[in-house]
């Protein structure tokens, strides 16, 4: 009877064994030459990599300056955890509730041969009890869509970072206008509004919410709530010609901040 993979003792050679016995969401290159297939259909995956190349448009410059630590919020199976470090970012901290993908992400981030990366197994509710530390750098990709409240996250996103944040998400449709508030002599302008999607038959997906009621804003309301909470020189980060179609047609966006 084989034993039971244990990632303290086992070997180079047996951490990229056990790699490719599990399933996952990203191709990761590994240094024998080998790689991960990834289960998502092939049409969606290269949002992963246009999403890559958005973040290191911003965040090269800076890194060109020295290190930088980094927060990875909803770390997933750490691929943009194991970028930021392979782009020199150090330390690297990703934080994530699922611990199937809090284990994933600490495989391979040893079979890449990383160190300065670290994953704690927590939601945004726990954050505050967590070893999780401010950081100059937070990444927030494609989570506030899957949240019932994505305000507390952006805000949780501000609170620690230092320097810049990226937030990318899926987006809806925007409203504008006036409201009656109250009486109709009394009148409130509408800042944004949020698109309501049920996840509740898919909790138990890895990509899927938590909660099941999900909120996803507009592109107008996304910036105005990373402004509202604190970020300064909020704007979309630009996405090249050849970029997945989602993030080319402003179905999905990223936002940058500063702190």
């Amino acid at each position: 009877m084989s034993q039971p993979f244990d990632l303290n003792t086992a070997s180079a050679d047996q951490v990229v064994a056990e790699v490719h016995r599990r399933q996952w969401f990203y191709r990761f290159d590994l240094p024998d030459g080998s790689f991960t297939e990834p289960y998502v259909a092939e049409p969606v995956r290269p949002v992963h990599d246009t999403r890559l190349a958005m973040m290191r448009s911003v965040l090269e410059p800076l890194l060109a300056e020295g290190p930088l630590s980094a927060l990875d919020m909803a770390s997933h199976q750490g691929w943009f955890s194991s970028h930021l470090r392979q782009m020199g970012c150090a330390p690297v901290t990703g934080f994530e509730p699922r611990d199937s993908h809090v284990a994933d992400a600490r495989l391979i981030t040893r079979a890449l041969q990383l160190d300065q990366v670290e994953f704690v197994q927590t939601d945004l509710a726990g954050l505050e009890n967590s070893s999780v530390q401010p950081a100059d750098i937070v990444l927030c990709m494609g989570l506030i869509y899957h949240l019932q409240d994505p305000i507390a996250a952006i805000r949780a996103a501000h609170k620690y970072c230092r320097k810049v944040c990226l937030i990318e998400t899926q987006v809806g449709p925007h409203l504008g206008g006036m409201l009656d508030w109250g009486n109709y002599e009394f009148v409130r302008p509408i800042k944004g509004c949020f698109s309501i999607i049920d996840e509740t038959d898919e909790t138990h997906a890895g990509e899927a919410a938590i909660e099941g009621i999900c909120l996803a804003p507009s592109t107008e309301t996304l910036l105005w709530i990373m402004h509202k909470v604190g970020f300064r020189d909020v704007a979309l980060v630009p996405v090249s010609a050849n970029g997945y179609e989602q993030l080319r047609h402003g179905k999905r966006v990223m936002a940058v901040g500063w702190v």
